[in-house]
Parts: C-alpha cells; sequence; structure tokens
C-alpha cells in the first residue's frame, strides 16, 4: 500500500521459524513468542530476514494480519464476516497477500519451495537437504506424545484453551503432509512497527526540556511519554498493556494541568 513500508504479521505457533541460512530458530523463539528476544537472536546472524515455512493447513487458521485495512470483518463490525474466520479457507487478505505478496513462496514440494526461496534472495543461502532434515525431524515428533520438541509441546497447550483450539490455533500434524499443502515461505524482515516516548516527563506529566526543567505548562501522557517502552511497564512490555499506561498516566497529567491551573488562578 506504501513504498517501502511492511504490514505486521500475527501469527499462532505452529509455523517453522528458519533464519536466513536455513537453521531452525531455538527456543522458546518460536512464532508470537517472545518476539524481543528473537530480534536479538536475528540480529546476531548477520542476516536482515529469516522465513517462516508452513503450508495451507497453517496460513489458513493461524495467520492474521495487523492493521485495520488487512481486518475488514473487525472494522466493519460484520458479525457474519467475523464467523467466516473459523471455516475452512484463508481470510480474504491473508489469501491475497498470499498470491500476490512480494515475500511469499509457494510450492507443492520442498526442493521446489527451496529453489523459488533462493531464487526470491538471490544468495543461494538454503540448502534443500538440510531444510528437509529440519522439518522431518520436527515432523517425527507429532506421532510422540511426550515430545522433547517445545514448538510442539506448546501448541498443544495452546490448544487447551477452547477459544484458540477453534479460531487460532490449527491441529497437531506433518508440515510436509501433502494433504495439509501446499508449502508456504514467507520472507521476514526487521520492521519498525511504532516509536514509543520521545517526551521526557518528569512524576507530574510535566514535559522536561534538555536541561530537566520542566517545559511551562506542557504535560505528556500515554505513549509519547514513553510509559511503554521502557517506563512503567518495563523494557518488555506488552501491547495488551498499553490502555492501562494511557490512563494511569493521563490520570497523572489531568491532576497536574488542573493543580497548575488552581496554582495560577490563587496568584
Amino acid at each position: 500500500m506504501w513504498t517501502a513500508h511492511g504490514i505486521r504479521i500475527i501469527p499462532g505457533p505452529s509455523a517453522l521459524w528458519f533464519d536466513a541460512a536455513g537453521k531452525r530458530l531455538p527456543p522458546p523463539l518460536f512464532p508470537g513468542f517472545d518476539t524481543l528476544a528473537t530480534l536479538q537472536h536475528l540480529a546476531s546472524t548477520g542476516h536482515g530476514y529469516s522465513w517462516f515455512i508452513l503450508n495451507q493447513r497453517i496460513i489458513a487458521k493461524e495467520f492474521a494480519l495487523s492493521g485495520s485495512e488487512q481486518n475488514p470483518d473487525l472494522t466493519g463490525k460484520s458479525v457474519r464476516k467475523t464467523l467466516s474466520r473459523v471455516l475452512p479457507g484463508a481470510i480474504t487478505p491473508v489469501g491475497i497477500f498470499q498470491q500476490k505478496g512480494a515475500d511469499f513462496v509457494t510450492a507443492a514440494d520442498l526442493p521446489e519451495l527451496v529453489r523459488r526461496m533462493n531464487t526470491l534472495t538471490g544468495d543461494g543461502l538454503l540448502d534443500a537437504a538440510r531444510l528437509a532434515h529440519e522439518i522431518e525431524a520436527r515432523d517425527r515428533e507429532i506421532a510422540n506424545s511426550f515430545t522433547k520438541d517445545a514448538q510442539i509441546a506448546a501448541i498443544r497447550n495452546a490448544r487447551t484453551y477452547l477459544g484458540d483450539k477453534l479460531v487460532r490455533v490449527t491441529k497437531p500434524h506433518c508440515i510436509l503432509d501433502p494433504k495439509a499443502g501446499p508449502l508456504i515461505a514467507v520472507r521476514l524482515c526487521v520492521l519498525t512497527r511504532k516509536t514509543l516516548g520521545g517526551l521526557q516527563t518528569d512524576l507530574c506529566a510535566r514535559v522536561l526540556q534538555a536541561n530537566g526543567q520542566p517545559l511551562g505548562n506542557v504535560f505528556a501522557a500515554g505513549e509519547v511519554a514513553g510509559f511503554g517502552g521502557g517506563g512503567m511497564h518495563g523494557y518488555r512490555s506488552l501491547e495488551g498493556t498499553f490502555l492501562g499506561g494511557c490512563l494511569f498516566s493521563g490520570r497523572t497529567a489531568g491532576r497536574a494541568a488542573a493543580e497548575a491551573v488552581d496554582s495560577a488562578r490563587r496568584r
């Protein structure tokens, strides 16, 4: 939609995540898990991208795209379209990305998928035999009720919650199962989605200048005051907790501003 922009995938836990050279990311760096640790790991590889490898069954149930344009059922408040998420087949925006997205690769078998992945990047880093070894080793663990594959254990655990079982997490199965195909690879690049902070404030929510002194009667609250990215929620804050930070810092700023007005009136 916009030049040099990207879209954020909100994945379920079933896709396999590989670095640019085709090495599976170590636990617990699974899709949808510890994003900050994953970024640190990927940065250490020396490559600017990584890969999801999955199949049609997984993408149809577990992929969602961030943004109002990519979720017309929710933004349009359509109950019928929202309920259709539980039906077979990828949600329309995901299907469009799969068909036309520059970073989506589809193939009937793994050798062809790897060939197309290497063609897309142009660097030839991936070896089909190595990827086959990784994926087949993972697939063998599906039949093991006591598997030590942490990702499969995480998938099974996620499905103990009925909501995830119905609409979010697909039943554990072999990635290379032809009945679940075709195979899909998605090239992932690091994306700056938003910034948090920028204005330094004191405990009364007053905006501070570079010299540490208040900038007149200027107050700040919410994300602009950095409550999420290292503020009251700490370095590893979760987006689901941001509303509380908005309310708390907004209350602090509002009370301080009202007190400043009262003080000015008294003078």
